[in-house]
């Protein structure tokens, strides 16, 4: 398979910070999202390998590893483990105790990769033994990123991604929170040698353009009452979520009064039936362009107060 630099895919340099990886890669996946290219498989393709990237960019302990050993970097322990291996022989042959020669040493070099490469094909390619040809390997994990508005995850739905040139049914729970990360086992990266594949991890951006302020399960959100109603009381229909609700005001309700829908909130996660609540805080609002019988009422009232 092709050397990809995770780098160049990302079109940055090899010394970014991790808020440059970031940047650069929320402003690939919008660009390339298959939800803006739904027919295009060049751009499918590329989201594919810009997430692939940050995946492995994005993790301080992936990134090191693949600065060092390249497009090997997911077998670098293995190479290590080898190195030390080789490294307790060298001793007991040293002091007398090896009992053989049959090793071979590797060495990893600032400029490049061959003597890795040896090591790679040693342990992988057909220049190894049976047992080394044997040796499995879990494939790489991979990390999407799905763009989701609140309206999405109020109910339980089904989405198809495409990840890598496969379509994934996916079954989102509703109740998901902005930034949770899910994961889809056995739909990363193929194993070596028969070794197990990766696991899928989603993460939910979740975009609200709504009224209400989401908290965990509850809801929030303002609603304005007209002075007269707030003085004197009276029934008010305001919107919730996923409908609508009848509310009581009581006498002189003051500003900011705060009152709370028992069950009008968010779906709680995996818990069938179950929501949060609703708070609504009534704002007060004062009328505009009185007329001049408005304004003498509205005295004589002041004199009454006084």
């Amino acid at each position: 398979m092709e050397f990809i630099d995770y780098y160049k895919t990302l079109e940055i340099a090899r010394d970014a910070s991790a808020a440059d990886i970031k940047k650069a890669y929320r402003k690939l996946a919008r660009k390339y999202h298959p939800d803006l290219n739904p027919n295009d498989t060049e751009a499918h393709k590329k989201f594919q390998q810009i997430n692939e990237a940050n995946e492995v960019l994005s993790d301080p302990e992936k990134r090191k590893k693949y600065d060092k050993y390249g497009e090997h970097w997911e077998h670098a322990e293995a190479y290590e483990e080898a190195q030390r291996q080789q490294q307790q022989q060298r001793s007991q042959r040293n002091t007398g105790f090896g009992g053989g020669s049959n090793y071979q040493q590797y060495t990893y070099s600032s400029d490049g990769a061959d003597d890795f490469s040896d090591f790679f094909e040693s342990v992988f390619g057909n220049r190894g033994s049976h047992r080394q040809q044997q040796s499995r390997f879990r494939g790489q994990d991979f990390n999407a990123e799905l763009q989701l508005t609140l309206h999405d995850v109020f109910t339980t739905h089904k989405r198809t991604l495409t990840i890598n040139g496969k379509n994934i049914r996916l079954t989102i729970p509703a109740g998901v929170e902005n930034g949770q990360t899910i994961k889809i086992k056995g739909h990363g990266g193929e194993g070596i040698n028969g070794g197990p594949k990766g696991d899928l991890y989603i993460t939910f951006n979740i975009s609200n353009h709504t009224p209400f302020k989401r908290d965990g399960n509850d809801l929030y959100r303002d609603v304005n009452v007209d002075l007269y109603t707030a003085l004197l009381g009276g029934e008010i229909t305001i919107d919730t979520f996923d409908g609508k609700a009848k509310l009581t005001l009581k006498p002189e309700t003051q500003n900011d009064t705060k009152v709370k829908l028992k069950g009008k909130g968010f779906p709680v996660y995996k818990q069938e039936g179950k929501f949060g609540d609703l708070y609504v805080t009534f704002k007060v609002t004062l009328p505009k362009n009185l007329s001049t019988e408005e304004k003498e009422l509205i005295a004589q009232l002041q004199k009454l107060r006084s």
